[in-house]
């Protein structure tokens, strides 16, 4: 097994390495220049729409508010809370700039996801709606690539239903059981159980009870975690200039090491901070994708307005909470017991009650509840993903099998599944980035014919 492990660390390097961040990057930066940087220019315009009615939104399961939401509940997560601090440790202040960079050229990659996913989705026998990269690639591509298509939309399907156990599944409720037995001295078997029948209530209920469920949870507890945050930045308010001094200077010139922080070359700020972007908000991934394609909208233009300012909640502000925390607090540069700089979800906690008292229990909350909202998400993405290579009648199969995974991942060692999961995330984002730049041209078009309808 170790052997094994080893050589999915080392798969996973590559997938993760390079060439997939420059791919990720080279796409979100067509995309933006080929829309002439419209994501950046309707952002406003975007979130009106989020909240406005219309008309014409009868096609759909979730509203599409839900829609983000569900979308959100997969993304915004432990890589909000723990990624952010692992960049921070691991490339400098310097990251944050360039998770910032990624996230503004991943709102172009959202975007156009979405607007892929309703425009080729499909409805299945029991009429509800269901798309994503799958359909998108076989519908969309292989309008003139047939074979292309169908193939791409089969290996997206593939990597998706089985990576959703593990980054969505079991990474997620063993780092919740974790927090919850170091904080609370709570039994991992017991948080499973808990956990297992929640989830079950929720996934059972399919599409319209993850969205109203996500449509609740998830807006509450980031609220809750940015006004903690806003809080003690309130307090830490003379350390805010210094702290954005950091991130704008480090991101161009290497960070001395200092306390506990070991120091870092550019290199490192960009390519940790590209990659917790990445992971962080799975712009290019596809994945938010499959949630948006089940929105009431018959305009995907539109949800794909929506869909964009998921990438800006979970890094532009989320993340950007997270970081500014952190620094202004100055445990980015402490010592742990052993020795060695503080790294994840521990440097957040310390950053947190260093300001302000039980902001560790702040922290705490979030990761569970983030987590908890990430196993419904991908849960949903996972069962997509197993409808398009079976069939909808055996979705009861994946979602028991999903149950069941909470109920043993809360009790084991994931290292092997996270390792394997993060490799297959990766293996996911090839046939969606290849199919939305085939179809790029169709986005660019739509986007143009609609705005030119739109009053000025």
């Amino acid at each position: 097994m170790e052997m094994l492990n080893n050589l999915i660390s080392q798969v996973n390097a590559f997938v993760w390495g390079p060439p997939m961040l420059g791919m990720l990057g080279v796409t979100g930066v067509l995309l933006t220049t080929g829309m002439v940087f419209m994501p950046w220019r309707k952002i406003v315009y975007a979130f009106r729409q989020l909240f406005a009615n219309h008309d014409d939104s009868h096609d759909g399961d979730v509203k599409p508010f839900n829609a983000l939401a569900t979308a959100l509940s997969a993304t915004v997560g432990t890589g909000n809370i723990a990624g952010v601090a692992t960049a921070i440790a691991l490339g400098g202040p310097g990251a944050i700039f360039y998770m910032w960079v990624i996230a503004l050229f991943g709102m172009a990659t959202k975007y156009a996801e979405a607007v892929c996913a309703v425009t080729y989705r499909e409805t299945d026998s029991h009429g509800r709606f269901v798309g994503g990269p799958m359909y998108y690639l076989r519908n969309g591509v292989g309008e003139f690539a047939p074979e292309m298509g169908k193939t791409l939309g089969l290996l997206f399907a593939i990597f998706g239903a089985v990576a959703a156990f593990g980054i969505g599944n079991a990474v997620q409720i063993n780092s919740m059981a974790a927090v919850l037995h170091d904080s609370f001295s709570l039994p991992t078997w017991a948080t499973g159980i808990v956990v297992a029948v929640l989830v079950g209530f929720v996934v059972l209920g399919g599409i319209r009870r993850i969205g109203e469920v996500a449509g609740k949870l998830v807006p509450a507890m980031i609220v809750l975690y940015v006004v903690a945050a806003l809080i003690i930045l309130a307090i830490n308010i003379a350390e805010i200039p210094h702290a954005i001094g950091l991130i704008f200077t480090y991101a161009f010139e290497p960070v001395a090491a200092v306390g506990g922080f070991a120091g870092a070359a550019v290199a490192a700020a960009i390519r940790f901070g590209v990659a917790r972007g990445v992971f962080s908000n799975e712009a290019g991934l596809g994945s938010a994708a499959i949630a948006h394609a089940a929105a009431k909208t018959n305009n995907p233009v539109r949800q794909g307005l929506i869909a964009m300012l998921g990438t800006f909640i979970d890094t532009l502000i989320v993340c950007t909470m997270t970081a500014l925390v952190i620094l202004t607090s100055g445990m980015w540069t402490a010592t742990g017991a052993d020795g060695n700089g503080l790294t994840g979800a521990i440097l957040t906690s310390e950053a947190f009650s260093a300001t302000i008292t039980g902001g560790n229990y702040v922290v705490t909350l979030a990761l569970v509840v983030f987590a908890f909202t990430t196993i419904l998400g991908w849960s949903y993405y996972g069962e997509r993903c197993w409808q398009y290579l079976f069939s909808e009648k055996t979705l009861i199969i994946y979602r028991i099998a999903w149950v069941a995974a909470v109920l043993t991942f809360a009790n084991m060692k994931v290292d092997f599944v996270w390792n394997l999961s993060d490799t297959l995330n990766g293996l996911m984002a090839i046939p969606n980035l290849i199919g939305l730049l085939l179809l790029a041209p169709m986005v660019f078009k739509v986007t143009r014919e609609y705005f030119a309808r739109q009053p000025d």
